[in-house]
């Protein structure tokens, strides 16, 4: 093990509830209320494909420019709402865990769907502490696909089977197999297929990480 790669939204910081907030304002204007495992399932994926699955549980056939109209309007509403974000949002036992593989050497890297997760990490002031982000910007492919995760590799130069991937979507374990990267599942909901799971990074042992996968 060379490199950690971090999803961003409910692996590095609390944001996940706010995707949700501004999802739903969007799905009640179409008199549409968008349940919480609805929301789960829009998990680690891009802006465009989460309005797509919206309008179709909403039983709504909207044309494309209308539905990126909609996808606009809902990042407006998220903006809004990280407006208020910082330090205290990041996850507990996220900076231990990254000050810890900082001694250890390891390369850290962010891999996110969200087009937001330059500015969202800068607001968090943790930006600096990885080597490289790869967003929704950088990308053509969203989760499953491997893509996001195969550039952040690249970037830090590790080569893919030498990088753990900390996912909280099954969209984005599935892409960190898809990369045959050691994939860990963060968060109480059952991720399937991940090769463990943790609830919280408090929990999380690296030591004990290093000594299973360099042996």
């Amino acid at each position: 093990m060379k490199g950690l790669i971090f999803d961003l939204d409910g692996v590095i910081a609390d944001t996940a509830h706010l995707h949700y907030k501004a999802w739903s304002k969007v799905g009640k204007r179409w008199g549409f209320h968008l349940s919480a495992d609805q929301n789960e399932q829009l998990k680690g994926v891009s802006r465009a494909d989460a309005m797509q699955k919206i309008a179709h549980w909403a039983g709504k056939n909207i044309p494309p420019k209308q539905l990126d109209y909609y996808a606009h309007e809902k990042n407006i509403y998220y903006l809004d709402y990280c407006e208020i974000l910082g330090p205290k949002d990041i996850l507990p036992g996220i900076l231990n865990l990254i000050q810890l593989s900082q001694r250890a050497g390891l390369k850290l890297a962010v891999g996110s769907a969200s087009k937001n997760a330059k500015l969202i990490l800068e607001k968090l002031g943790i930006i600096n502490l990885f080597q490289t982000v790869v967003d929704g910007n950088m990308v053509e492919n969203s989760k499953p696909h491997p893509e996001v995760f195969l550039k952040a590799a690249e970037s830090i130069k590790i080569n893919p089977e030498h990088c753990v991937v900390f996912e909280d979507s099954q969209a984005g374990i599935q892409a960190a197999l898809n990369a045959k990267m050691y994939a860990i599942g963060v968060g109480a909901s059952e991720l399937f297929n991940c090769h463990s799971q943790i609830q919280t990074f408090e929990q999380f042992n690296l030591l004990e990480l290093l000594n299973q996968l360099n042996n």
